[in-house]
């Protein structure tokens, strides 16, 4: 619903805007182009916008001879439009007082001119087209062709144009793939790539005004704070990955020549840090498919968790994704194990079946023995409470080179601490005080609450909730950020904050003699904020594994902060050898010290219109070039 509500709300936006800055005119006009069903006119006229406004709305002349047969039809829509008998002479199929349906193919220029002119359409008055995801499925020729004749045709014109952008990272690729199964290539991607592109292109084509700005954009700086948070409290609401990279890859854009004062809908008051400009690359990781022996299609998930449980076995667990030929919450734990230089994988064998599992996603699993992990929260609907806690028991030892030789033991809990648990989302990482392990449970959200700040520290022999004293700067409210184990304490960074924005900030949570302190991290050039990557320590090296981030030039790789220094370094990966497009948010990801080896397993989403895009196998990068101590 919100990848229809924003694209409505963005052209809202603008038409509302053209018509309040041209109330003083005695007459302006809308042309509406490839308008297909769109009941804007019917909303306007509504709402009482229309005084002195004609809409002209151009489509195929099926689609038009449908949508006239539609008002006809409906005694409401018929009575507001005042029906003036004047339709069914030749391409004008409706025609009202302000309103006229023409069904003319907008490619064929100088036949849409003439049906225009036919219809009554003054090229001396202020004139606002509307282009929304129409141009892209025509031939750019053609496209181009349209945007010259409307600045050159009218004297006082106002363009708003709506539609994709950025082709070729991993989601821009998913939708390529989407729109062409559908029979619909989008024309416009290859030549007119992003939003300065398009920029230049109607500056190109004379127009004098031009703003473009992405659809994360508009919903921050173009939507009022109450709006913002009418929308985000609606329904139950937990795909934030599928529609800020859905919202990166749409675009608004206005342009206008001759309009005294000039039209700009999309400048907004509001001050929002903008990263712009390209981000400073350190250098390239290549992604390889992990070398396998047997392969699993359980794999194939988001929202998972994976854990080595010992040395070279990695247990995943949760999650949605593909079992036994369909889509569902993941009801199997699933094994890799490295032996002779290959994985192998392997589905696990539970002790006990008729144990729920709960099938959740988004939970933490902490391995607390070489037997023993505790999993920790998780949902299974976001309209649903939290999930509280389990106990996983595995054997001590195993057979290194059989997957199907380890079992676990699901042990349900009910202990103490579990109002902690019923959150998602969030963090459970292993901190020391006072010589006696504990788990620092911090962050997520729940079904009441969209974002948690809290903390609990957890016994690790007990369970129990102990209260030990933390000082310092509190870290604002965050969940699907990262946290790492350090020198006794936690590391967190990133994450999405409470107006769903991500963060950039990074606390380090040390020791002290009575308790723990809060201290902020500061990082150069500043980290660029992210949220729903992984993160992992090594040698003085805070490494943060793709993720997702408003700066859409790009798309997150690695970044290495050094953390003596706060030194930040951007690395892309290199997918060239990746038969698919390599999605880095909702993934997990192990890091094997004496190898310098990260493991990437799962990630992908299920995006609102384009469907289920996972990352089909495990994905393997060598770090030893970007850690060799200098």
């Amino acid at each position: 619903h919100r990848g229809y509500y924003i694209r409505a709300r963005a052209v809202d936006h603008c038409v509302q805007d053209f018509l309040l800055k041209t109330q003083s005119y005695p007459r302006t006009q809308i042309l509406s182009l490839g308008a297909g069903f769109d009941s804007l006119y019917f909303r306007l006229k509504d709402i009482g916008l229309l005084h002195h406004t004609v809409v002209y709305e151009v489509d195929f002349p099926n689609v038009a001879c449908q949508k006239a047969a539609l008002i006809k039809r409906m005694k409401e829509l018929s009575a507001m439009v005042g029906d003036t008998g004047g339709e069914g002479l030749g391409v004008i199929t409706f025609s009202g007082e302000d309103y006229k349906l023409l069904g003319v193919d907008l490619s064929a220029l100088s036949e849409l001119e003439r049906a225009l002119e036919e219809a009554g359409l003054d090229n001396e008055i202020p004139t606002l087209f509307i282009a929304e995801v129409v141009l892209t499925y025509m031939e750019n020729s053609r496209s181009d062709a349209l945007i010259q004749w409307a600045a050159e045709h009218f004297s006082q014109a106002c363009f708003l144009l709506y539609e994709q952008m950025h082709p070729e990272d991993p989601f821009g690729h998913v939708m390529q793939q989407h729109f062409s199964q559908l029979n619909s290539a989008l024309h416009s991607l290859a030549q007119y790539p992003d939003c300065e592109a398009q920029r230049r292109r109607f500056f190109e084509k004379g127009w004098t005004e031009c703003s473009v700005m992405d659809m994360n954009e508009f919903f921050t700086c173009c939507t009022p704070e109450d709006e913002q948070r009418r929308v985000q409290a609606l329904e139950p609401f937990d795909e934030y990955e599928e529609w800020h990279l859905k919202c990166s890859h749409y675009f608004v854009l206005t342009a206008s020549k001759g309009m005294a004062p000039s039209w700009t809908p999309l400048l907004s008051n509001m001050t929002v840090p903008h990263h712009d400009g390209p981000v400073r690359i350190a250098g390239t990781i290549t992604a390889a498919v992990c070398a396998m022996h047997s392969e699993i299609s359980g794999l194939r998930r988001y929202g998972h968790h994976s854990v080595l449980i010992k040395p070279n076995v990695i247990l995943t667990t949760g999650g949605f994704g593909e079992e036994d030929g369909q889509h569902c919450r993941m009801r199997n734990f699933h094994v890799l194990i490295k032996y002779a230089g290959y994985w192998k994988a392997g589905c696990v064998k539970k002790e006990n079946p008729d144990k729920r599992w709960d099938e959740r996603l988004y939970h933490t699993v902490s391995c607390l023995s070489n037997s023993l992990a505790l999993v920790v929260g998780g949902r299974t609907s976001p309209a649903s409470a939290g999930l509280g806690m389990l106990w996983l028991n595995f054997p001590e030892t195993c057979n290194a080179s059989d997957p199907g030789d380890i079992t676990v033991d699901l042990l349900s809990l009910q202990p103490a601490a579990e109002p902690a648990a019923l959150r998602w989302r969030h963090s459970t990482t292993e901190v020391i005080f006072k010589g006696e392990k504990y788990l620092f449970l911090y962050g997520g959200r729940s079904a009441m609450e969209p974002v948690l700040g809290d903390w609990y520290f957890l016994h690790t022999q007990e369970l129990s909730c102990t209260v030990i004293p933390v000082e310092g700067p509190v870290p604002e409210s965050r969940h699907s950020h990262s946290a790492c184990s350090w020198k006794g304490g936690v590391l967190i960074a990133g994450g999405l904050g409470a107006a769903e924005q991500p963060l950039g900030s990074v606390f380090f949570l040390r020791e002290l003699e009575h308790g723990f302190q809060w201290q902020t991290v500061e990082t150069h050039p500043p980290l660029i904020p992210r949220y729903s990557h992984t993160a992992h320590v090594h040698d003085g090296k805070l490494l943060l594994v793709g993720g997702v981030w408003f700066h859409s030039s790009s798309v997150p790789g690695i970044t290495v902060l050094d953390l003596m220094t706060g030194l930040c370094l951007d690395y892309t990966i290199n997918v060239e050898h990746l038969e698919w497009p390599l999605m880095l948010h909702n993934h997990s990801s192990v890091f094997l010290p004496d190898e310098k080896e990260l493991l990437l397993i799962g990630g992908g989403g299920n995006c609102f219109s384009f469907g289920t895009h996972l990352n089909p196998k495990p994905v393997s990068l060598s770090l030893s070039n970007i850690l060799t101590s200098h």
